[in-house]
């Protein structure tokens, strides 16, 4: 098993930039493939990015492409999700999720982190 713990939310003005972490502890980091996910109030979870297990693949979503980077130091066992010229749409609760498996359906992840709030003021 693995235990996730996000970080490095808060509140930024559009345009601006934040980078979220994902620390991990309990198994070795490098054997699971990292995925981020977003909750905005009101609405269902949705799939934002993912990387592979060395970080040599990685995915976005359309709405994020350009704008978000997904990065993993799995000496530091963390992955990060750094967010920049940010949009109020972007505003959710963002969970970091991990699988030993490659893995982009939300359902599919075996384990979770509690979530950190990104709020972006208009």
């Amino acid at each position: 098993q693995v235990q996730l713990v996000e970080s490095g939310g808060g509140l930024v003005q559009a345009g601006g930039s934040l980078r979220l972490s994902c620390a991990a502890s309990g198994s070795t980091f490098s054997d699971y493939t990292i995925g981020w996910v977003r909750q905005a109030p009101g609405k269902e979870r949705e799939f934002v990015a993912h990387i592979s297990w060395s970080g040599g693949s990685t995915y976005y979503t359309d709405s994020v492409k350009g704008r978000f980077t997904i990065s993993r130091d799995n000496a530091k066992n963390t992955a990060y999700l750094q967010r920049n010229n940010l949009k109020p749409e972007d505003t959710a609760v963002y969970f970091c999720a991990a699988d030993t498996r490659t893995t982009l359906r939300i359902g599919e992840y075996d384990y979770w982190g509690q979530g950190t709030q990104v709020t972006v003021s208009s």
